[in-house]
């Protein structure tokens, strides 16, 4: 198929341009948020074609993936065809939701027939209320890491973006906490006025800001345990990722990750005092850790691997092809 969708998230984008189709992502002049075109710092494959605006309105196009509302109106603008009549969609909601009564948040897209949401987590589908409209869930998938775990830094990884805005949504209020016990080292976007705002010293906190996922996962490798502390986040992929590389993991129990995280995979749990208790242990005792990662890792493959993933939505998107045949 030839699937039109946009670079939103990349970890997610990065798993699903590995399938067998030729995807178009749109790309402007000035690579914003609605045309970031081909991604800079993930490894896509040949398959991903840049299109213009221009380009789209005379582009074969078999299938749109939405995940921003306001994409709708897009496709109209740039295609000149209509979601849902003249082109089959399928929106994939990546969030919780982050407005609204929770747990009565209304979905924006909620009471129409003209597409399908697939949701990323079985927590998003249960928390989201979509009315009428039709829904699914396609669990993630990862491209699993070539780098692998080897923990002989004692310090603590982190993954977030934008942890001094979103703070309390990422558990960021969180992080002294365990920069009591090691060393932290986070990475992600947006993380370079954390040192600041949290007022930690060089020697306990530092930042990655935005490394290529390779660079970045090799790194992450060689701290002892990785840390996950999110509140009310869908399902961090980089978590996911440090269980593929055999990272022992320290997770708050919120969301999907009560699901996709087993206590035998480090620890899970909602009380502070077991994770600290838990992340002590590992940075004192390596063997532990090495253990726990192992385990990690055999659940990770097991659940979010790359074939399972793209299996999966080859059958949704062929099933909506049809359908609107």
């Amino acid at each position: 198929m030839n699937i039109l969708l946009w670079h939103v998230h990349g970890s997610w984008t990065t798993a699903f341009v590995h399938g067998k189709h030729r995807y178009l992502v749109p790309v402007t002049p000035d690579r914003g948020p609605y045309g970031l075109g081909r991604a800079r710092t993930y490894q896509w494959p040949d398959t991903v074609d840049e299109v213009t605006p221009e380009e789209l309105a005379g582009a074969d196009v078999d299938l749109v993936i939405l995940q921003r509302p306001e994409e709708i109106d897009l496709v109209a603008e740039w295609t000149g065809r209509r979601v849902g009549r003249d082109l089959p969609a399928i929106f994939v909601e990546h969030n919780t939701p982050k407005q609204g009564d929770v747990p009565n948040s209304r979905h924006p897209l909620a009471d129409r027939d003209d597409l399908l949401i697939a949701h990323v987590t079985h927590f998003n589908a249960l928390y989201w209320d979509t009315g009428g409209t039709r829904t699914t869930v396609v669990e993630h998938g990862i491209v699993a890491p070539t780098a692998q775990y080897t923990g002989e830094l004692d310090r603590l990884a982190v993954v977030v973006n934008e942890p001094v805005r979103r703070w309390r949504v990422t558990g960021t209020d969180l992080l002294p906490l365990f920069a009591e016990i090691a060393p932290l080292d986070v990475f992600g976007m947006g993380v370079a006025g954390l040192p600041d705002r949290l007022g930690l010293p060089a020697d306990r906190l530092a930042v990655y800001d935005d490394l290529p996922q390779g660079r970045m996962q090799a790194e992450i490798a060689r701290r002892r345990a990785y840390l996950h502390l999110c509140r009310w986040t869908s399902l961090g992929l980089s978590l996911i990722e440090a269980m593929t590389m055999g990272m022992p993991v320290v997770v708050l129990a919120a969301t999907e990750a009560v699901e996709a995280v087993p206590p035998e995979a480090g620890a899970l749990s909602t009380r502070l005092d077991t994770l600290l208790a838990a992340t002590r242990q590992l940075v004192q005792e390596p063997d532990t850790a090495r253990q726990l990662g192992g385990q990690a890792r055999e659940v990770a493959q097991a659940r979010y691997g790359l074939d399972r993933f793209l299996t999966d939505w080859d059958r949704l998107l062929e099933e909506e092809l049809c359908a609107s045949r």
